[in-house]
């Protein structure tokens, strides 16, 4: 912004004295320029929202060329994009504008109604519109979006009120980190329900099949009862607390509609299901045949299935390999899969517990083989990772 400055000398001042009696016969002084530059970290922002597939738009009351100059500088404006006045808004058809929308990116002196009809019309190309604003003017846009942002610190009482999210920093740096985490956890929500369903829908099969192939269950319902329950509760809690992915914020966003199992997670969650039936029933089987006792085939089942589910806890982190992310970054699952492994050694080499349960104890040979069977998945997913074959959508 720039300012004129002049002056002049007056003898006494007017009793009532008119804006033209004052402004005349001024002497000029010079010119003041101002600026309020936009935040360090903002072009990073702006930079990474366009990566994430987020179209930055600036809507304010300053002129359209002190809008466009902040604009270029902080990469809203790029090449391509459009730039267009209040008035010209104003005087565009609902037809023209939904046509011309996407291309827009920024808006200069435009009214409160204006601001919704941008909102609107965002809303009606079926996008998700989140809105920051600090005044009162602001707060019918504020409430018609998606998303409103209030500013926590300059932001009045009635925009805070309109709006879904206040940001106590006044920061847009701020908006794109929720955007980070929020996709983040969405993403920690698919591990954990697709981890407890697989290893659920491993459980189901294994008794299911065995019971058609044996007519004899593998597992008591006191060792499934604790398989669920204490093992498998602390590795499914401790992905929901799995760090951000470092390329989360290189997807693109995702339909409002789109469920959980969409994008192939419903497909290997049942395919993951049936490798821990497989190989719960080899191990059932190798005990069974080779001893004549059926307890041991359930000790040996009970180990592979439970064993197999944590360590298979660690492919659920991400569909990227565990070279690449590394084995312990999480240090909630690590922890949660040592203590999920004690408690299921506590069962398995405790004479009276193992007893309780249902359990004996093995040879070397068979405690080796049963560890074996339960490493497979980790190999087997960092294969099917490699060649993409678990390239689920996120």
């Amino acid at each position: 912004r720039i300012l004129a400055v002049a002056a002049k000398e007056i003898a006494e001042i007017p009793e009532d004295p008119t804006p033209e009696e004052l402004e005349e016969n001024l002497t000029f002084l010079g010119l003041l320029g101002m600026i309020d530059p936009p935040r360090p970290e903002a072009k990073e922002a702006v930079s990474i929202c366009r990566q994430a597939g987020i179209k930055p738009v600036m809507i304010t009351g300053d002129h359209l060329l002190t809008a466009s100059a902040i604009a270029d500088r902080l990469g809203i404006l790029e090449e391509g994009d459009e730039k267009i006045g209040g008035q010209e808004l104003a005087a565009m058809t609902d037809d023209k504008f939904h046509e011309r929308v996407d291309k827009i990116s920024v808006y200069a002196r435009v009214s409160p109604s204006d601001k919704i009809r941008i909102v609107q019309a965002w809303q009606q190309r079926e996008a998700v519109v989140a809105m920051t604003g600090d005044g009162v003017n602001d707060a019918p846009a504020l409430k018609a979006a998606d998303i409103g942002c209030a500013m926590g610190i300059t932001g009045t009482d009635v925009a805070k009120e309109a709006s879904d999210m206040i940001l106590t920093d006044d920061n847009f740096a701020t908006i794109v980190e929720a955007v980070r985490q929020g996709r983040g956890i969405f993403d920690n929500i698919k591990k954990v329900v697709g981890f407890l369903l697989g290893t659920n829908i491993g459980e189901l099969l294994t008794v299911f099949l065995a019971m058609l192939i044996w007519k004899q269950t593998p597992l008591l319902s006191m060792q499934l009862l604790w398989i669920n329950l204490v093992t498998d509760s602390f590795p499914a809690i401790a992905l929901g607390m799995e760090p951000v992915e470092k390329d989360v914020m290189e997807r693109k966003p995702r339909p409002k509609n789109e469920g959980i199992f969409t994008g192939g997670l419903g497909v290997q969650v049942l395919l993951q299901g049936v490798m821990f039936a497989v190989l719960t029933m080899i191990g059932f089987a190798a005990g069974w045949n080779s001893t004549g006792d059926i307890i041991t085939g359930r000790t040996m089942a009970f180990l592979v299935l439970a064993l197999s589910q944590i360590f298979h806890s660690f492919n659920m982190r991400s569909n990227h390999s565990l070279f690449k992310i590394g084995f312990l970054t999480n240090i909630y699952l690590t922890c949660a899969s040592g203590l999920s492994i004690i408690l299921v050694a506590v069962i398995a080499f405790n004479p009276f517990l193992a007893f309780t349960f249902g359990l004996t104890m093995l040879t070397a040979e068979f405690y080796l083989f049963a560890l074996f069977l339960a490493l497979v998945p980790v190999p087997v997913l960092e294969l099917a990772k490699k060649f993409g074959l678990l390239k689920t959508k996120q």
